[in-house]
């Protein structure tokens, strides 16, 4: 944390600096190469919103700024494209503008866009710190029943809490144990996402509405299997009609079928709003000192914007947190759809066992 926080000064001070020096010509050609418009920048400042959007957005090339210095050295990753069919996925002039120049079709065009982007290394730099914590504090010695060591107590301590106080109190002691692997899997997953761009040079692909989706998803369809198995085939479609008279079906089936999309809406809005509204607070701050055009903000901007950055290391566990426990929250809904089906018929049964009695 320390050499992290001093890194962050130092690219901090660089920054001042150079803009002191430099002055409106360098930060214009600098502005420029990043393809901020022209008309945005002043003389003697920089477009201080199109440099925020520019970090916290994805994009084809991972940047890394040299200390103390306007260096950029770019990283081009790879861009691959599938066509559908012929000549789908040739470059055509940007219809929007913006000095992008070039650009390839989208899917709507027959172009399938699988190229490598910054969020992407992001994402496997997640999974494979995730892996690598398996291994590296996994209890492995089952003579041993405590692991040792501050990392794999830590790393247990927070398995159990994903699997008693989420996964089994909110989905049951029976099928509770079932959903633990993902449940955990989407929290360090997250977690260590959100973690990592908290560093330098690194992103948060959490920040990335295509990212949160794709998790979301995930919660999406692990739901709706956790409902079919428990309920099956029958009950699941069944519990679309809401339980009322056939005469209710046009309105209730519409209304139910748009509520399992809300869940993963939610889910997918709330990580990604949270994690990027962070990073974008931070850069303002700092960006008062190039907006304000004074040197002295930062004895104040800097400050905050390392408060807001403890904050950021809070949010981190909080949004993971949230995730995972509204994941098992939807889980444990669709599990009770079989359990409630179950206990009605049941009940049903004893009753007709009464009458049975009462009638001789």
């Amino acid at each position: 944390m320390r050499k992290a926080m001093v890194l962050f000064a130092c690219l901090f001070a660089g920054t001042v600096w150079a803009s002191e020096q430099h002055g409106g010509e360098a930060g214009t050609a600098a502005a420029a190469q990043h393809g901020y418009p022209n008309e945005d920048i002043d003389a003697e400042g920089e477009d201080v919103a199109g440099y925020i959007l520019h970090h916290v957005g994805d994009s084809n090339e991972y940047e890394f700024e040299v200390p103390l210095s306007r260096n950029h050295i770019p990283i081009h990753l790879p861009k691959i494209f599938i066509p559908l069919h012929d000549g789908a996925c040739t470059p055509v002039a940007d219809p929007h503008g913006g000095g992008h120049g070039e650009v390839y079709p989208g899917l709507g065009q027959g172009c399938v866009d699988l190229s490598i982007t910054k969020h992407t290394v992001m994402m496997w730099l997640a999974a494979l710190i995730l892996i690598g914590s398996l291994l590296l504090w996994s209890n492995r010695d089952k003579t041993k029943l405590v692991p040792r060591g501050t990392a794999a107590n830590l790393f247990e301590m927070l398995v159990l809490f994903v699997r008693d106080e989420l996964a089994i109190k909110n989905i049951g002691k029976e099928e509770g144990p079932r959903y633990v692997p993902y449940l955990l899997t989407a929290f360090f997953f997250i977690l260590f996402m959100n973690l990592l761009g908290l560093f330098p040079w690194m992103a948060s692909a959490t920040g990335n509405i295509a990212v949160t989706c794709g998790l979301a998803l995930c919660t999406f369809f692990v739901t709706q299997a956790a409902g079919i198995r428990a309920a099956g085939v029958g009950g699941y479609l069944k519990h679309l009609t809401g339980g009322v008279s056939p005469w209710l079906w046009p309105i209730m089936i519409p209304v139910e079928f748009l509520g399992l999309f809300t869940k993963p809406f939610a889910l997918t809005i709330r990580l990604f709003a949270n994690m990027l509204a962070g990073h974008i607070v931070i850069f303002f701050l700092l960006g008062l000192i190039f907006m304000l055009r004074n040197p002295a903000v930062a004895l104040v901007s800097v400050p905050f914007a390392f408060g807001i950055y403890l904050l950021e290391l809070f949010v981190a566990f909080v949004q993971a947190y949230v995730f995972t426990m509204l994941s098992a929250l939807f889980i444990g809904m669709s599990v009770a759809m079989g359990h409630h089906d179950d206990h009605g018929h049941k009940e049903t049964g004893d009753s007709h066992d009464h009458g049975k009695a009462h009638h001789i």
